[in-house]
């Protein structure tokens, strides 16, 4: 194929090797920058409280670790399969996730700022340490991650752009240049970008709500836990029945994807329910967030589900199940939901 799968080839050339290499460096600094932040946090707490109040911010900083460590380390992977595969519609959604984990570091410096005044309200840190204290000490690196983080997108963004120019000879010796295809191909392409992404922030949502807001003994605590192997199936098997050209299979996927949307718009309304708001305050606006990202990619997964749908039987299918079978040695590791381009005699545009 035109198109390696090599595990590491392209690194190669030099703007995949800079796209990478921007990624990774964020990844490393920013979780560098919250790792101080967490140590210090958990080095000012004094004696533990048994306050529900209090309870809930002594796992803000811990969830906010927890959640960037996946982040990053998912993106990072997200990014070697776009780069890899030379998957220019993946590559420009990792800009718009890097843009999403900007707003969520800005909320992040608000919610601490929060639960470090809560935790000294309730006499909480350790004897001697104030509010203004403890804050001074770990304002500077919060400041300065969404910073990086924005440094970074721009970086990408113009990268981006670059590999988009690097990567369209390839493309168009293994894609061509029909139109009606190139259109098929292109919401083929989409749809898959939009299952990982879709992966990526229900998880997030789901770590906050576990960690912080649900309680052990709650049955919505366990029920929650095991929607997690469940999306994973969910969207592997969209991913499989698209590629299949299953209608039945994709029916079934956007009525699973409806109640997906029913979940997070109800949990939207939830988390500013008078009855409830109080479960949900230390991580409000970080839950909205990632609620509202959700609901809004899980909207464009149905609309591009209802496309592919619409262009089954029009002659995607065999290209991509012949690009499959051409791949001599099939990546073990690379994740399931995989953009596959399609090796074609037929023409179409690059993407």
């Amino acid at each position: 194929m035109s198109i390696r799968h090599d595990t590491w080839g392209f690194l190669k050339t030099k703007w995949s090797a800079a796209f990478m290499g921007v990624t990774a460096s964020q990844a490393i600094i920013c979780l560098a920058f919250e790792a101080y932040v967490f140590a210090r946090f958990q080095t000012s707490l004094g004696a533990h409280m048994d306050v529900p109040n209090v309870q809930s911010q002594y796992k803000t900083i811990p969830t906010f670790l927890t959640l960037f460590i996946f982040g990053f380390l998912y993106e990072l992977v997200v990014v070697w399969d776009a780069l890899r595969m030379k998957n220019t519609i993946q590559v420009i959604g990792v800009c718009f996730a890097n843009l999403a984990l900007l707003v969520y570091t800005a909320i992040q410096v608000d919610q601490i700022s929060g639960a470090i005044d809560i935790l000294f309200t309730f006499n909480a840190l350790e004897p001697g340490a104030t509010h203004m204290s403890v804050w001074t000490k770990v304002r500077a690196f919060l400041i300065a991650i969404p910073g990086i983080i924005a440094l970074a997108t721009l970086l990408m963004v113009f990268i981006s752009w670059k590999l988009y120019q690097e990567f369209a000879w390839d493309i168009l010796k293994n894609i061509g240049a029909d139109y009606r295809m190139k259109k098929r191909f292109l919401h083929y392409q989409i749809y898959i970008a939009l299952l990982k992404f879709d992966f990526f922030f229900f998880l997030g949502f789901i770590i906050q709500f576990v960690v912080v807001v649900a309680e052990k003994s709650d049955p919505e605590f366990a029920l929650t836990i095991a929607t997690i192997p469940i999306t994973i199936f969910i969207l592997l098997a969209a991913a499989f029945f698209t590629r299949r050209e299953n209608k039945p299979g994709m029916i079934c996927s956007i009525i699973l994807f409806l109640g997906g949307l029913s979940y997070f718009v109800f949990k939207l309304v939830r988390i500013y329910q008078p009855s409830h708001a109080s479960s949900y305050f230390a991580v409000r606006k970080s839950l909205s967030a990632f609620a509202v990202i959700t609901i809004l990619l899980i909207i464009l997964t149905i609309i591009n589900a209802i496309i592919c749908m619409a262009n089954f039987n029009k002659g995607l299918r065999p290209h991509l199940l012949a690009s499959r079978k051409v791949e001599e040695k099939p990546d073990a590791t690379s994740i399931s939901l995989h953009d596959v381009k399609p090796q074609m005699p037929s023409r179409m545009t690059i993407d």
